[in-house]
C-alpha cells in the first residue's frame, strides 16, 4: 500500500513537471497514436494545397539525392525511416521528435542523431541545416534545454534541463565533419562546437569530476548522476577532439583528449564494473549502448560485458528492450533503446547482433511501415509514430552494416579510432 501511494504521488509530481511517469503498476498500456495518414496532419505539414500536391514528388526526389544504405527486404523499412526523418524536419531545422503532442518539439539529442543519418546518407545540407537550428536554441552557457518549440522560441515549459545534449551535439558534429566533402565544420557551426564543449569541460572540471546530476533519456528527475548522462559527454569530449584536429588546433585536441580521458577514469571508477544506471544501483539500462563504439572506442572490457548483459535482463515478451532492467514491469518494448543495442552492436564489429535487433524492429513497425516508439506485449505498435530517434538509428545501424558489406572499416566510417 505504501508503495502504491508513494508512485501516485511521484507520478503526480512528474505530470506536473512535464515527464513521463514511469513506477506506476496500474498505468493503461499505450495505444497506437496516429495513422497512415499523419503527414497531414502534423504540425509539420504544408500548410498550402500546392506545396501538400507537390510533397511526395518532392519526398522521393530528395530521397533519391542521397542513398538508401539497407540490403533486400530491409530496403523499404530503412527508406520509409528516411523520409520520416525528412518529413519530420522543418524549413528551420527544427526536428520534431514524433509527430503529435507532447513529442512535437525538438530534442538535442535525438536532432544529433538525426543530423547523424541525413550526413552519413548523402544529406549533408540537411545536416548541417538541423545542427543549425539547435546553434540558434543553444544557451548561453553552451548547454541546451530538455527541448524546444519547433519555432525555435525557446522550451515549452519548465521541465528540468539535459546536460547530456551538449555530449551528443559534440559527437553529431564530428560524425557530420567526418561524412562531409569538406573535412572540416562549415564556419557556422564552430560557435555550437565551442559553446557545447566549453559548457562540457565546466560540467567535468576539465574531466576531473562527474557532471552535475541531470535527467537523461528516461525524461524523470534524478537525485543522483546517471550513466545516461556522464557517458555522452565522455563521447562529446573525444568528438570535439577530433574537429579541433581537423582544423589543426593542437592545443584544444590536448584538452579535449585529456578531459576525455579523465571523465572516461571516472566513469569506469565510479559506474563499473556492473555500469548500473546509478553506478551501485538502478540496474542496467541503455546508458551501457553509450560506453561502445561508435561513441567509445573497444577497450574496457567490463563495459562490453555489461553491454551485453543489458538485453537479456530488459528483454521484454514483445521481443524487444526495456530502457532499463528496473523499469516498470509493463512488458512494453521501446524501439530506441532496442535500435541503440543494434547501433552499438553494428559498430563494435557484432553485425549478426545488430541484424537479428534490426530485423524485430523491422517486424513490429506500423501498418504503413514507420517505426514506433513502442511495441505491446502482444506486438503491435503503440505510442507515436514515426519516433526520429529510432529512425535516425535505424538508418544509422544499416550505414555501418553496409560499409561492412562493401569492406569499409565501420570505425573509420564512424570516426573512432
Amino acid at each position: 500500500m505504501r508503495r502504491a501511494v508513494v508512485g501516485a504521488l511521484a507520478a503526480v509530481v512528474m505530470a506536473g513537471a512535464g515527464l513521463v511517469p514511469l513506477l506506476v503498476a496500474d498505468d493503461p498500456l499505450p495505444v497506437l497514436r496516429n495513422g497512415a495518414g499523419w503527414r497531414a496532419t502534423s504540425v509539420l505539414a504544408p500548410a498550402a494545397l500546392g506545396d501538400r500536391l507537390v510533397e511526395p514528388l518532392a519526398e522521393a526526389l530528395w530521397l533519391v539525392d542521397g542513398t538508401v544504405p539497407a540490403a533486400g527486404a530491409r530496403t523499404r523499412v530503412a527508406a520509409q525511416a528516411l523520409q520520416d526523418l525528412h518529413a519530420l524536419t522543418g524549413p528551420n531545422g527544427a526536428v520534431a521528435a514524433g509527430p503529435d503532442a507532447p513529442w512535437a518539439y525538438a530534442w538535442p539529442r535525438d536532432s544529433a542523431f538525426v543530423a547523424v543519418a541525413y550526413a552519413e546518407t548523402g544529406h549533408v545540407a540537411d545536416a548541417e541545416r538541423v545542427l543549425g537550428f539547435l546553434a540558434r536554441v543553444q544557451r548561453p552557457d553552451g548547454g541546451f534545454e530538455a527541448r524546444y518549440r519547433l519555432d525555435g522560441t525557446g522550451p515549452p515549459d519548465d521541465r528540468p534541463r539535459q546536460s547530456d545534449g551538449a555530449g551528443w551535439v559534440l559527437w553529431s558534429l564530428e560524425q557530420v565533419r567526418v561524412a562531409s566533402p569538406r573535412g572540416v565544420l562549415p564556419a557556422g557551426l564552430r560557435g555550437l562546437r565551442d559553446r557545447a564543449f566549453r559548457f562540457v569541460l565546466a560540467q567535468t572540471a576539465a574531466g576531473t569530476r562527474l557532471p552535475e546530476v541531470s535527467p537523461d533519456y528516461w525524461e524523470v528527475p534524478e537525485r543522483r548522476v546517471t550513466l545516461g548522462t556522464a557517458a555522452p559527454l565522455a563521447a562529446g569530449l573525444e568528438a570535439a577532439a577530433g574537429t579541433f584536429a581537423a582544423e589543426g588546433d593542437t592545443g584544444r585536441v590536448d584538452l579535449a583528449r585529456r578531459a576525455a580521458r579523465g571523465l572516461r577514469s571516472l566513469i569506469r571508477a565510479e559506474f563499473g564494473p556492473a555500469y548500473e544506471r546509478h553506478g551501485r544501483s538502478g540496474g542496467l539500462d541503455a546508458g551501457v549502448t553509450m560506453l561502445m563504439p561508435p561513441f567509445a572506442a573497444v577497450g574496457d572490457m567490463a563495459a562490453e560485458r555489461a553491454w551485453e548483459h543489458y538485453p537479456v535482463l530488459a528483454l521484454r515478451a514483445g521481443g524487444g528492450l526495456a530502457p532499463g532492467v528496473e523499469w516498470k514491469g509493463d512488458g512494453v518494448s521501446w524501439t530506441p533503446e532496442t535500435a541503440m543495442v543494434a547501433y552499438t552492436a553494428a559498430a563494435s564489429g557484432h553485425p549478426l547482433v545488430a541484424e537479428r535487433w534490426l530485423t524485430w524492429l523491422d517486424g513490429h513497425c506500423t501498418s504503413w511501415g514507420s517505426l514506433p516508439e513502442k511495441v505491446l506485449p502482444d506486438g503491435s505498435p503503440a505510442g507515436p509514430a514515426p519516433l526520429a530517434w529510432t529512425a535516425a538509428l535505424v538508418v544509422l545501424t544499416e550505414v555501418e552494416l553496409a560499409a561492412q558489406r562493401s569492406g569499409v572499416d565501420a570505425t573509420s566510417v564512424s570516426g573512432v579510432g
